[in-house]
């Protein structure tokens, strides 16, 4: 529980930070910023991963970098879902993902999630 709505919290203060420096993101309101967020994970956690499977060829192709636009149509579907959430394109979706991935590195480094160690053993 506690994973969820830490991932919850960070997906909306990652997509909070989009829209204040993206002007192609827009929320209504708060409560759209977090429905949003909450809509996101849901994407995330079924929508993408049958995506990624499905674009997987092309994904090898260009070396990884076809997630991007993965990840970039996931925040489509979620603005495309949610009338109070505007995205302006896909560019812009896709830099407003770098921002919320970004967002997210920032805070699990702050925090200290326990399942991300970059060259360490836990004993």
């Amino acid at each position: 529980m506690y994973q969820f709505l830490s991932r919850f919290f960070v997906s909306g203060l990652g997509l909070l930070v989009a829209d204040a420096l993206l002007p192609d993101i827009r929320f209504d309101g708060a409560l759209s910023l977090w429905t949003a967020a909450l809509l996101l994970g849901i994407v995330n956690a079924v929508v993408r991963p049958i995506v990624i499977l499905v674009t997987l060829p092309l994904t090898v192709l260009t070396l990884g970098v076809f997630l991007l636009v993965v990840n970039g149509a996931m925040l489509l579907l979620v603005a495309w879902i949610m009338p109070g959430f505007h995205v302006e394109g896909l560019g812009s979706a896709i830099v407003a993902w770098i921002i919320v991935a970004l967002t997210a590195l920032a805070a699990n480094a702050l925090i200290g999630d326990s399942r991300v160690h970059i060259g360490t053993v836990k004993r």
